[in-house]
C-alpha cells in the first residue's frame, strides 16, 4: 500500500508498510497515480507530457524500488511477542480547579464526581505499584495531573522525594512531568517545577479573546491576564529543559495558526495548539463540516513553520509537526499505540485505576487499585487486543503506523467501541503527517 501527496512545490510517496518516505518528482508522481506505471494507454499520455525518455527513466526508478523491498512492500500483520509491564502512570493529584474551563473532559476538574485531593498515602501505594510492576524496566513515569496539580503542591514534593527514595532499592529512574492552567505559578512553584519536572505543560489557548471565551475563572472571568505573565516567567526560567505552551482550538477560532502566531509573539518557542474533541451537539465541537477549513489551516501553519527556519531567533517547535522517519517505536508498537491499561494506568485521589484520564469518571472502566492491584483483567485485555490491522476503517489506511489507530478513549466515547475511530481527529491526523513530512524535507534541504 501507498499513499501519494503534494504540498506547495514538493511530491510525497508514502509506502506504509516499510515507513519509508520517497520524496518524488512530478513524473513519478503521475506514474503512480492510479498505478499509470502499468498500464500502456496512460503510460503513453505521460511519455507526451514529460518526453519518452524521462519517462522510461522513472519507470525504472519504480521498478527498482519494488524490487528491492522499498515500494509495495508487504503488511508484515504483527502479533504480540512483547510481555508488557507498567511503565507509566497519570496521578491525578486532583479532581478540583481553579478554572472552568468549557471543554474540559474533565467536567472542570471533578470528573463528574466529588471534588477532592489525592494523599500522600494514596500516592505512595501507587509508587509501590508501579515500581513493582515495571517488570525490568528502569526509566519510569509519572505525570502529575488534575483537575490543577498544583493545588496540591505540597503533596507533589512529598511524592517526588519518595519517589527518589524508590529509585535505588528498585534500580529505576523515574521522570516526572505535570500539566498546569499557570494561575498558581509563583516565583517558589517555578523554581521547584524547573528543578524537578522533566517536562511542563502550560494551558493557554492563544489570544486574549480566544483563551478567555472558554478558559475562565471560577466566577466567571477570563484567564488570560492572570496567567500570562506567569507562564512567561516561568519560560524565562526553563532554559534548554522541555516545556509545552498548549493550546486547545474549537469551531470559534477554527483560524487557530493566529493563535499559534501569538504564542509565539509571547516568547514561547514549544507550542502544542490541537483540536477539541467534543461531542457534535456542543456548539464549539469540531465537526466533519469544518475539515477543509481547518486542513487549508494546517497548510498555512506549515508555511509559517518553515518561514520560521530562515531566522534562528525566530524558530520554534510545533508538537504536532514533530516526526521521527529514523526510528521510533517496533512495528507491534505502532500497531496497537498508546499501551492504556497495560503500559500505562491513571490514578484517582481515591486510588482507583483507569486505563488512562480520559476514561476516569467512568466506573466501567475502573481496571483496580492502589491496594489490590490491577483486578480488571476483563477491560485490560479488550484493550490490549485492540489493533490497528484488526480496525476495519484503519487496516487499509496509509497513516495506520504513524497514528496507531488513534486514541482509545476517544473512539469509545464517540463510538461505543474500541475498533471504530473518532473520524474528525483521523483526518487531521492524517493532515498533520502530511505536513510534518513536508516540513522534514523543505527544511533537510534548506540545511
Amino acid at each position: 500500500m501507498i499513499h501519494l501527496f503534494s504540498l506547495d512545490d514538493m511530491y510525497f510517496v508514502i509506502d506504509t508498510n516499510s515507513g519509508l518516505v520517497h520524496a518524488a518528482d512530478e513524473v513519478i508522481y503521475d506514474l503512480l497515480t492510479d498505478e499509470n506505471f502499468k498500464y500502456g494507454d496512460k503510460v503513453e499520455l505521460i511519455k507526451q507530457k514529460f518526453g519518452k525518455e524521462t519517462t522510461e527513466e522513472a519507470i525504472s526508478e519504480i521498478n527498482y524500488l519494488i524490487v528491492n523491498d522499498m515500494l509495495y512492500t508487504e503488511d508484515v500483520n504483527p502479533q504480540n511477542k512483547i510481555k508488557t509491564a507498567v511503565k507509566a502512570m497519570c496521578l491525578n493529584m486532583t479532581h478540583d480547579c481553579n478554572l472552568r474551563c468549557e471543554y474540559c473532559f474533565a467536567s472542570q476538574g471533578s470528573y463528574n464526581g466529588k471534588r477532592s485531593f489525592l494523599s500522600f498515602e494514596t500516592g505512595k501505594r501507587a509508587f509501590d505499584f508501579l515500581v513493582k510492576n515495571s517488570g525490568t524496566r528502569r526509566n519510569l513515569e509519572v505525570d502529575f495531573f488534575g483537575g490543577e496539580p498544583l493545588m496540591n503542591f505540597e503533596t507533589i514534593k512529598k511524592l517526588v522525594s519518595y519517589g527518589r527514595s524508590l529509585e535505588k532499592e528498585y534500580k529505576k529512574h523515574f521522570r516526572f512531568t505535570t500539566t498546569t492552567n499557570g494561575v498558581l505559578l509563583d516565583d517558589e512553584k517555578i523554581d521547584y517545577l524547573n528543578e524537578n519536572m522533566a517536562n511542563v505543560v502550560l494551558s493557554i489557548d492563544g489570544r486574549k479573546s480566544v483563551n478567555d471565551r472558554m478558559r475562565r475563572t471560577v466566577n466567571g472571568k477570563g484567564s488570560y491576564d492572570i496567567i500570562v505573565d506567569n507562564l512567561r516567567n516561568f519560560v524565562s526560567k526553563r532554559m534548554d529543559k522541555d516545556y509545552f505552551a498548549r493550546g486547545t482550538f474549537t469551531s470559534y477560532n477554527l483560524d487557530f495558526s493566529q493563535d499559534v502566531k501569538h504564542m509565539r509573539e509571547l516568547g514561547f518557542d514549544k507550542i502544542s495548539v490541537e483540536p477539541v474533541v467534543a461531542k457534535p451537539e456542543e456548539k464549539y465541537a469540531l465537526n466533519e463540516e469544518h475539515l477543509e477549513v481547518l486542513k487549508k489551516e494546517y497548510e498555512k501553519l506549515t508555511k509559517f513553520y518553515v518561514d520560521s527556519y530562515k531566522d534562528k531567533d525566530k524558530r520554534f517547535q510545533f508538537f504536532h509537526f514533530n516526526i521521527d522517519l529514523d526510528g521510533g517505536p517496533c512495528i507491534y508498537k505502532r500497531s496497537i499505540g498508546c499501551g492504556a491499561g497495560t503500559e500505562y494506568i491513571a490514578v484517582t485521589p481515591n486510588g482507583d485505576f483507569y486505563p488512562c484520564h480520559q476514561f476516569v469518571g467512568q466506573e466501567d472502566f475502573i481496571i483496580g487499585n492502589v491496594d489490590d492491584g490491577i483486578t480488571n483483567d476483563k477491560i485490560v485485555d479488550k484493550i490490549r487486543k485492540v489493533s490497528v490491522n484488526e480496525k476495519p476503517v484503519c487496516k487499509d489506511c496509509w497513516a495506520k503506523y504513524y497514528c496507531s489507530g488513534g486514541c482509545h478513549a476517544n473512539a469509545y466515547n464517540f463510538n461505543g467501541d474500541f475498533n471504530i475511530p473518532y473520524k474528525v481527529g483521523c483526518e487531521l491526523e492524517k493532515k498533520r503527517i502530511e505536513c510534518s513530512i513536508y516540513i522534514k524535507a523543505k527544511i533537510n534541504n534548506k540545511e
